[in-house]
């Protein structure tokens, strides 16, 4: 199946399940978690095989990321694999799916990113996790506010016993909503300031395959201006982990504001030499 066949294959898709989306998303109000929806079966089982046969099984050429945070595998180097991991990424990347998906959701201007500064290809192996967190605000300019996440998984057989499912928190991390990550499944969850999410530990061999994307904004979710990083907590009972997250996240914001103040004064410094000239 080529690129623009996907394509249309999901805009098809999102067409005949868009009512029960639409429930889906509003079954969570504003307020009291984070809104979400899945729709199954996004693409022919025998093509999302086809996206799962495309990972490479043994991670190679996927970057180790571990620390108190988490433990994954990622990667945005698709000239190393298969051309079906691209095609499948940025089939979700079209401007249309984007603008179709972003009326369910009711989010006017919903812009996909084709640079993938957080996107990319994600794979989880036993004691794999990812711990509760909020994702960064924006995109790499800083310009635009990240809105929607979604996650497409593709992991034959995959249980919900095996771990490696997407959890959505309440306000205070204390209480979690499982989302299976179920082969063939897609799901899109908010992204905001109060939108936090982790992946339960694989207990499973693995792998536990997922394609990631993310769209943005010009408007803040809130209406108002914000920025933050990628700010990670503990969960119920990790009281250390909690301790550490609060002050990396401190930490990394500080730098991120120091880093801008840097390039503001560049900026101005520049300017002025330019007027010189």
């Amino acid at each position: 199946m080529k690129r623009s066949e996907m394509t249309a294959h999901i805009l098809a898709r999102i067409d005949t399940q868009a009512d029960d989306l639409r429930a889906q998303w509003k079954a969570v109000g504003t307020g009291t978690g984070t809104r979400h929806c899945a729709l199954d079966g996004l693409l022919p089982e025998d093509v999302a095989m086809a996206v799962f046969g495309a990972f490479p099984h043994d991670s190679e050429g996927f970057l180790f990321r571990r620390s108190f945070r988490e433990s994954k595998r990622t990667s945005v180097s698709f000239d190393d694999h298969p051309f079906i991991l691209a095609d499948i990424t940025f089939a979700m990347q079209n401007p249309e799916v984007a603008s179709t998906l972003g009326e369910i959701v009711r989010m006017a201007g919903l812009e996909p990113d084709p640079h993938l500064y957080a996107g990319g290809l994600s794979m989880m192996f036993k004691d794999d996790f990812l711990n509760p967190h909020i994702d960064n605000s924006h995109e790499k300019t800083r310009s635009k506010y990240r809105r929607v996440n979604l996650l497409y998984y593709v992991s034959p057989d995959w249980q919900p016993d095996f771990g490696g499912n997407l959890e959505l928190w309440d306000l205070g991390v204390t209480k979690p909503v499982t989302i299976e990550a179920r082969f063939n499944r897609l799901v899109l969850m908010e992204t905001n300031k109060t939108s936090w999410h982790s992946v339960s530990p694989v207990v499973a061999k693995g792998p536990r395959c997922c394609v990631s994307n993310y769209y943005f904004s010009d408007q803040s979710p809130t209406g108002e201006t914000y920025s933050h990083v990628t700010s990670f907590t503990g969960r119920p009972g990790q009281t250390v982990r909690r301790l550490a997250g609060t002050i990396d996240n401190l930490a990394r914001g500080f730098a991120r504001q120091k880093l801008h103040m840097t390039r503001q004064t560049d900026k101005g410094y520049q300017g002025a030499l330019s007027e010189r000239e």
